[in-house]
């Protein structure tokens, strides 16, 4: 496992990067600053970051990093002022620990966060797989529109018209769909079939 320790005090670096003896293989980096251009050259898999109150600037930096780069974040922070914990955790912080850092408990944090990274990269795939499948079905639904009326075809040969199209093309259904409907749209001059 690679691990960003991110502490201005090399004390309490020390305390997390001895918080993670046991994981094999383990290779940490420490600095005292965030730097987003060593972060993305270290590749680590975990960036760790323990302050006594974070800064905002961090936290964009966090952001904009984790936007381009995601992978888990853990924040450990002596005290916190309000909202600083919502704007980490929408800045990509999968734990924000306040006045919790302890050598014993570094590790399960970590362990953590990166389950809860690994769920929320799920969920939002999965989230993005149901948009773009109820957008090719709203593709589907128009094109199948277009058929019935232009071909005087019912719902169901449409669509089974549709399906032969998209299988004789070795295309996706909504794809075929898509074309259809632009091609429609150039030929009655709007340009775009919607």
């Amino acid at each position: 496992m690679r691990v960003l320790v991110v502490d201005p005090d090399p004390a309490r670096a020390a305390l997390v990067t001895e918080g993670l003896t046991g994981i094999v293989p383990l290779e940490v980096v420490q600095s005292t600053v965030f730097d987003p251009v060593q972060a993305m050259r270290f590749e680590p898999d975990v960036i760790v970051v323990a302050s006594d109150s974070p800064d905002r600037d961090t936290i964009e930096s966090l952001r904009e990093t984790t936007a381009a780069n995601p992978r888990p974040v853990v924040m450990f922070v002596d005290r916190s002022e309000p909202g600083l914990a919502e704007a980490a955790v929408r800045a990509g912080v999968s734990a924000y620990v306040v006045d919790g850092l302890a050598k014993a408990r570094v590790r399960s944090v970590l362990e953590v966060a990166m389950s809860r990274f690994q769920l929320m990269s799920q969920l939002r795939q999965d989230l993005e797989k149901a948009k773009a499948d109820l957008a090719s079905r709203k593709t589907v639904e128009r094109a199948k529109a277009l058929l019935m009326k232009e071909r005087g075809l019912d719902e169901e040969a449409a669509y089974r018209l549709l399906r032969k199209l998209s299988m004789d093309a070795g295309r996706p259904l909504g794809a075929v769909a898509a074309d259809l409907l632009t091609f429609a749209g150039v030929l009655k001059g709007d340009g775009d079939g919607r």
